[in-house]
């Protein structure tokens, strides 16, 4: 069967449903059930450009590398490193979610909607009820984010909540 790719290259998840097999989406249906959830953050960069940034050269840095890899501290692929939940704890930064709820006035929404985009967030979502958007982050960027709102017209209020422990991922 030939791949289906829209213009920009990339097939949708919709057209890459349609050709895979019944047995190869049941494959994955029960990976994705027995998988354990591993929180990462990735940097997108080659390493030349990382041991340039830390002043450094690619073989020094690649020895780093492979010793933060053995260590379950990073992981590493063409052109990325992925930085493990573990490497937070290593770093003593506190990798717990953090919910913030946020009411907006309505004639704001949009607005406020495109500036949360750019708000230190792992996701945001437009919900219904007493408040507008939740957003999810890192305990670490609480703070910063809830200057940031503070200071945006159409804010009314704002709800934090860290998590203590995770009960069931």
């Amino acid at each position: 069967m030939a791949s289906i790719t829209t213009s920009s290259g990339e097939a949708t998840p919709a057209e890459i449903e349609r050709q895979l097999t019944e047995r190869q989406l049941q494959v994955l249906q029960y990976l994705l059930k027995k998988a354990v959830p591993l929180k990462v953050y990735t940097v997108y960069a080659d390493q030349d450009e990382l041991a340039r940034e830390l002043g450094m050269t690619r073989q020094a840095l690649s020895v780093h590398l492979k010793k933060l890899k053995d260590f379950g501290l990073i992981r590493t692929g063409r052109e990325f490193v992925d930085v493990t939940d573990k490497a937070l704890k290593v770093l003593r930064m506190s990798s717990n979610e953090a919910i913030i709820l946020v009411k907006v006035q309505p004639r704001y929404r949009t607005i406020i909607y495109e500036k949360i985009k750019e708000l230190p967030i792992e996701k945001a979502y437009r919900v219904s009820g007493d408040y507008d958007v939740i957003l999810i982050t890192r305990e670490v960027n609480v703070n910063d984010i809830l200057r940031v709102l503070s200071m945006m017209e159409g804010i009314e209020d704002t709800k934090t909540f860290i998590s203590l422990e995770t009960l069931r991922e």
